[in-house]
């Protein structure tokens, strides 16, 4: 039976894939942010996931105002780097699982959500930066990957609500693929940034960590944050943060944090990280963990 072992939440920030490229991810500026990654890609290499599901919105890239779906799940073999404006980035292809596609989507289907299937598509930042934050710069991705598109981009988004219950709802379609797979799910975005208007360049740091605070434990008030909270206290792109959610739905009714990790500033953003388990009572060794919140303003 498949099962999903763990959660990660991460920012997206594009220009994360630049430093990281260009080799400037251990400068002044970017290297407080790397390192709070240095942990996950320690702990990675030791988890060996074989299928990462990855919740992400795409910019503009795979979509446009012609076609606009509110969650969309890639069942391709393989996904290119998207040409963002300025070539694409010099990581690798991304190879999908369409057996775990499939049956995810067929789950999904069935059990009530109007899932857009994708077999063809290009994938931006949105997807490729946070693989370079967790695996650094290999050859090939060392696992496959279901990426996961939620429409942030154009109103209306879903729900918190609405995307928790896609997480619990993917949980129950992963543990009912038959085959005998360690898997992960990622939810990035966010954290609190607004990139227009009056409030342009918009950082709440309070809030952003009060966020992090609730995703561990066993409590599921964030689902309930109406659209226009994630607005007024995390900006325009706040909203992006509903895709951590479905994460979290996904990981069951608790989660204990593993390594935390959040920084200001990130290009005009807060960076936030975090590393969770599905906590099934039993507990877990703690030790070695990085659990500070790091440069919080």
């Amino acid at each position: 039976m498949a099962r999903i072992t763990a959660g990660i939440a991460s920012s997206h920030v594009p220009l994360l894939g630049v430093a990281s490229d260009q080799g400037k991810d251990r400068d002044e500026y970017f290297g407080p942010i790397f390192a709070g990654y240095d942990w996950t890609r320690t702990w990675m290499e030791a988890e060996r996931p074989d299928v990462i599901i990855l919740v992400y919105n795409d910019h503009a890239s795979a979509f446009d105002m012609t076609v606009i779906p509110t969650f969309a799940i890639g069942c391709g073999e393989r996904y290119k780097p998207a040409d963002e404006g300025w070539g694409p980035r010099p990581v690798p292809d991304v190879a999908g699982h369409p057996d775990l596609a499939w049956h995810i989507a067929q789950s999904l289907i069935l059990d009530e959500f109007d899932m857009t299937i994708i077999n063809e598509m290009a994938v931006d930042h949105g997807l490729t930066v946070p693989l370079s934050m967790m695996f650094g710069k290999p050859e090939k991705w060392p696992c496959k990957v279901v990426p996961l598109a939620v429409n942030v981009v154009t109103y209306p988004p879903p729900s918190g609500n609405r995307c928790w219950a896609l997480g619990e709802a993917i949980r129950k379609a992963v543990e009912s693929f038959p085959e005998d797979l360690n898997v992960q799910i990622w939810g990035t975005g966010g954290m609190s940034h607004q990139l227009q208007g009056p409030r342009a360049g918009l950082i709440n740091a309070e809030w952003d960590n009060s966020f992090l605070d609730r995703l561990a434990g066993d409590s599921d008030d964030l689902r309930h944050i109406p659209h226009i909270d994630y607005l007024r206290e995390a900006g325009s792109e706040g909203i992006e943060l509903v895709m951590w959610l479905i994460m979290r739905g996904a990981l069951g009714a608790a989660a204990k944090a593993l390594h935390r990790h959040y920084h200001v500033p990130c290009s005009n953003t807060a960076i936030g990280h975090m590393v969770l388990r599905p906590d099934n009572g039993e507990g877990f060794d703690m030790s070695g963990s990085d659990r500070q919140r790091s440069a919080t303003p």
